[in-house]
């Protein structure tokens, strides 16, 4: 778990191996998923666990106003994660060779 923004009592936060479409985990008093990327391009709630209507506002702006740190955040993690361990990036340090 990835802790990308800390406003007042609420913390977002990005589950390393979690899945696609991107999205957050807010916490506070309680939790709520918002996703990241919708058509209109807003966050939009997924759900919300005992989540008051003003928190869920105050919940939604937050992200809308932090969205671009959690995206690129998730989209490295994702990337990384979708390679798996015999498919990513070749190194840039050139390998050493005996002969």
């Amino acid at each position: 778990m990835v802790t990308v923004v800390r406003a007042n009592s609420l913390c977002v936060v990005i589950y390393v191996n979690d899945h696609r479409p991107a999205h957050v985990h807010v916490f506070g008093e309680s939790e709520a998923k918002i996703n990241l990327l919708e058509p209109g391009g807003s966050p939009d709630l997924i759900w919300a666990d005992a989540m008051r209507r003003s928190d869920v506002r105050r919940v939604l702006r937050l992200v809308a106003e932090q969205q671009a740190l959690p995206l690129k955040h998730g989209e490295r993690m994702h990337d990384r994660v979708d390679q798996g361990p015999d498919r990513r990036r070749p190194s840039a340090r050139p390998s050493r060779t005996t002969a």
